[in-house]
């Protein structure tokens, strides 16, 4: 409790401020830290560049994508309908069967 009070005291005070800016280890501090922040912002402005192309490129895909599956389908549903064994006459069972 002393401590931090005594801490606060010594923070509020402006020329022991002035003196710790000009210290080397503070700038360096100071400068690494700007480094750092300017670093992970320009990385992450380029993984959203790079997610923004990713997600125009694969949406144009994927629509063509579905289209020819949506394409396929019809193709294949219209072929095995075709293709299905017919039940022979006045075998039907249900509302619409021949009594």
């Amino acid at each position: 409790m002393i401590l931090r009070r005594l801490l606060a005291a010594l923070l509020h005070s402006p020329q022991l401020v002035e003196r710790l800016s000009e210290s080397r280890p503070i700038r360096r501090a100071a400068q690494l830290t700007a480094f750092v922040l300017l670093q992970a912002q320009l990385h992450g402005q380029d993984a959203a560049r790079r997610l923004r192309a990713l997600a125009a490129g694969a949406a144009g895909s994927l629509g063509c994508r579905a289209a020819r599956f949506r394409d396929t389908f019809i193709q294949e549903l219209r072929r095995s309908l075709r293709e299905r064994p017919r039940p022979p006459p006045g075998s039907q069972k249900g509302p619409g069967a021949n009594p």
